[in-house]
């Protein structure tokens, strides 16, 4: 009997297997597709590296550097251009970088100078007396300017959300620690960078991704995992018996035996899984948000673009009127991800902001997304590479009560014994988020050890 049984096999589930195996248990990760990653999928055509789903991560736990090394792809690393660090927001058709310094931010015309002085009265606005949006969050302490020109559009392309329903609690909770340990952001921001700690919301940690691709991280997982990586096997139905849990395996007669289950899937799968053992659990995970989204990679030759393409790409806040939510500079970021003399952007969109998206055409949303971005780069004729990739349920929405509604479901499944979640609509969505977790994890049951030695003797 396996000790652990892994329902999918996205980075939450290889990581949480692999950290599992190392620590002494032994695992079996079973997964519905004919390849592993979930989201994280890349491809190469007509010499193009795309990247379907994540194009890169944050190297900012030491829990990625230790599974990198661990299956052997450091010397796959590939890190970000430095350029990567600028960063732009469209704002009355006007690129402008988003201020990275004091200086920089007095001298932007991104914010008006009442913008700017309206920051001096933050330190002086008390906590929220209840859980808040994060648009409701900043336009207490900030100000309406930083909402719409800043906050805006970071939501719109970590989440693909809607500031005005995500909340500030579950979505952002390190910038909500600021208020609730210091009162002030401000003040927050600088007591712990006087004690070395980052905070705030810009990124920290080293912007990766793989020679080859972002998939080449859960492929290089999968394979040091080896046989216990099953894919096309999709679970079916779950059942407990005794002291062990039973996978009805597509294709299987027999089902498999396991002593403890991680469903490493969406909410919505997870319900589906749930709903003979615990229909109310199953309910509370189907209600958890999942918008479209659409990735849209275009290539062109670099005589087609004025625009330097000088970082990490641009994003555009709602104000803007446009349907896309903003455009990587992908050849900027990452070497080898073009044929020679030529770039690729991918633009995204969709989103809460734009469900509607779900109901184009492909070739209509390429027509859309560049209808968006010509006039802003410059571009001139049309694309020599064009890849839509279509996410018809893309980033779980952290929405107001989120944190209830997971403390309820956490709660559920307790009285189910040995059945555990680690997906990415728990405690991050980000796939540095989703290894740290499966580290955590892991480490959590290690004191289970020697019972399950115990157990097999």
């Amino acid at each position: 009997m396996t000790d652990f049984a892994v329902v999918g096999a996205g980075i939450s589930g290889l990581s949480a297997a692999w950290f599992l195996r190392e620590r002494g248990f032994s695992v079996r990760v079973f997964e519905a597709g004919s390849d592993v990653g979930g989201s994280i999928r890349s491809f190469l055509s007509q010499d193009f590296l795309v990247e379907a789903g994540p194009n890169s991560t944050l190297d900012n736990t030491d829990a990625l550097g230790e599974l990198v090394r661990g299956v052997g792809l450091d010397h796959r690393l590939q890190e970000a251009n430095s350029r990567a660090k600028r960063r732009y927001i469209l704002k009355h058709g006007e690129l402008l970088p988003l201020p990275a310094s004091p200086p920089a931010f007095i001298k932007t015309s991104l914010f008006s100078a009442r913008g700017k002085l309206r920051l001096l009265a933050e330190p002086f606005i008390g906590r929220a007396k209840s859980e808040e949006t994060i648009a409701d969050f900043v336009r207490r302490r900030l100000g309406p300017e930083f909402l719409d020109w800043a906050i805006d559009p970071f939501v719109s392309g970590v989440y693909a959300g809607d500031p005005e329903r995500l909340s500030v609690r579950a979505a952002t909770a390190k910038i909500y620690a600021l208020e609730d340990q210091y009162r002030s952001l401000i003040v927050g921001a600088i007591r712990r960078a006087l004690q070395g700690r980052k905070s705030g919301p810009a990124p920290s940690g080293r912007l990766i991704n793989f020679a080859g691709g972002m998939q080449t991280f859960p492929q290089g997982i999968a394979a040091s995992l080896g046989e216990a990586v099953k894919t096309g096997a999709r679970v079916s139905a779950l059942s407990r018996e005794a002291d062990s849990w039973k996978l009805q395996v597509d294709g299987h007669a027999t089902p498999w035996d396991a002593r403890q289950v991680v469903l490493a899937v969406p909410a919505y799968r997870a319900a589906e899984l749930m709903a003979p053992l615990s229909p109310a659990l199953a309910e509370g995970l189907g209600a958890i948000e999942y918008p479209p989204v659409a990735s849209v990679a275009m290539g062109f030759k670099r005589e087609q673009i004025s625009h330097p393409l000088d970082g990490f790409g641009f994003l555009i806040p709602r104000r803007e009127g446009k349907q896309t939510l903003g455009t990587l500079f992908s050849s900027t970021l990452f070497p080898g991800r073009t044929p020679p003399d030529q770039v690729l952007l991918t633009s995204f969109i969709g989103g809460a902001r734009n469900p509607g998206v779900a109901r184009a055409q492909e070739a209509e949303l390429g027509a859309r997304v560049l209808q968006d971005i010509a006039p802003v780069l410059g571009i001139v004729g049309a694309p020599v590479f064009e890849k839509v990739s279509f996410w018809p349920r893309a980033i779980p929405q952290y929405n107001l009560g989120y944190n209830a509604r997971l403390g309820r479901i956490k709660q559920a499944l307790t009285q189910l014994g040995g059945l555990y979640v680690r997906a990415n609509w728990v405690d991050g969505i980000s796939l540095s988020d989703c290894v740290r977790n499966g580290r955590a994890f892991a480490q959590s049951m290690k004191a289970d050890v020697v019972d399950l030695e115990q157990a097999r003797q």
